[in-house]
């Protein structure tokens, strides 16, 4: 079993009222910190989605309606995945 933990954060009634209820607030906020987290390359895409309690499909979704890109390869790492399908298809040919 996970153990969990409390993380309390103060927002201002203008914040609050933008957020919505306290547990929409509270997923919301779960939601960001796990999104940030994936973004910043801290958690792999399947962790972020465990995390979220979603499939991997339901996570590539949640990131398309986010505009957050799947794919976070480097211009070097895209370079290299073109080497491999284009060795691929040379080979497959």
């Amino acid at each position: 079993m996970n153990e969990t933990a409390t993380l309390q954060i103060t927002f201002s009634k203008d914040v609050m009222g933008l957020l919505g209820t306290k547990p929409q607030a509270a997923e919301m906020a779960k939601e960001f910190i796990i999104l940030g987290m994936y973004q910043e390359g801290r958690i792999s895409g399947g962790k972020a989605a465990e995390l979220l309690g979603l499939t991997k499909a339901g996570f590539v979704s949640l990131l398309a309606r986010k505009g957050i890109n799947y794919f976070q390869h480097t211009a070097e790492e895209w370079d290299e995945e073109v080497e491999v399908v284009n060795a691929w298809n040379a080979a497959n040919a």
